[in-house]
């Protein structure tokens, strides 16, 4: 199957014409004429990734390798010495970012992960009825996400509703219209302002909150008669207790 084949397909499922204006999804190394035969889906593109990924790949991940403008190209540096890999290995890629946060990935975490229904989306910014004391629920979100521990900024003793984004969502929240708001990369000024606001926090992380993204689309390749395979991507941190 061509690439360009490949992609009106996610096109149809989610449309890159709905990422944000500083986004960088889509092709951004290939061509479109290319045939594969092997998709390998991944949150992020790292140097163990390419190596173990076969010649004439297609990886489609959710986070753009590419995405600040390039100035140079030294590969001794990323993203360029990862870049240079794949040219190498003639591996495409195509990136699915925030027009996939829209349309699959805060909708899956809040039915399949955290077992709640939406009431309301409005962009990025899903909303759930919740109806339980904050303790209760921050426990059941670090659960979810296999946290070892509810990192909050607490607000509310009770949780009618809460509002959802995964990924980095902090700087929706003056937007937000819930007690409280999970998201991730919460910083400190983050949480003071969350304060002034009234607004409870629970930090569900990064990688944490979006690492769904390739079962998610696994599901809707396995009738392409591709070979399909969701990598191991790993977590970059380590958490040492």
């Amino acid at each position: 199957m061509k690439i360009s084949e490949i992609y009106k397909l996610l096109d149809a499922l989610s449309p890159f014409a709905l990422q944000e204006s500083w986004d960088n999804s889509g092709l951004l190394l290939g061509d479109f004429s290319q045939e594969v035969k092997k998709v390998v889906l991944s949150i992020d593109v790292d140097e163990a990734l390419i190596d173990t990924i076969d010649e004439d790949t297609l990886l489609i991940t959710h986070h753009p390798l590419i995405f600040g403008g390039l100035k140079q190209l030294q590969f001794s540096k990323y993203p360029a010495n990862l870049l240079q890999k794949m040219i190498r290995k003639n591996i495409s890629n195509i990136a699915m970012h925030t027009n996939f946060d829209q349309t699959h990935l805060n909708e899956y975490v809040a039915k399949e992960i955290l077992g709640y229904e939406i009431i309301k989306k409005e962009g990025f910014v899903a909303y759930l009825k919740i109806d339980e004391d904050f303790d209760t629920f921050a426990k059941k979100v670090s659960t979810a996400f296999g946290l070892s521990h509810a990192r909050c900024v607490k607000c509310s003793e009770y949780i009618k509703i809460a509002a959802l984004t995964t990924g980095s969502g902090c700087s929706l929240m003056r937007g937000v219209d819930a007690e409280c708001f999970l998201t991730g990369d919460v910083k400190y000024h983050d949480a003071m302002e969350a304060k002034s606001i009234n607004l409870s926090l629970i930090d569900i992380g990064h990688y944490e909150s979006e690492r769904f993204f390739s079962q998610i689309l696994a599901k809707h390749l396995k009738n392409l008669g591709l070979e399909v395979i969701i990598s191991s991507s790993e977590n970059p941190f380590t958490y040492i207790s």
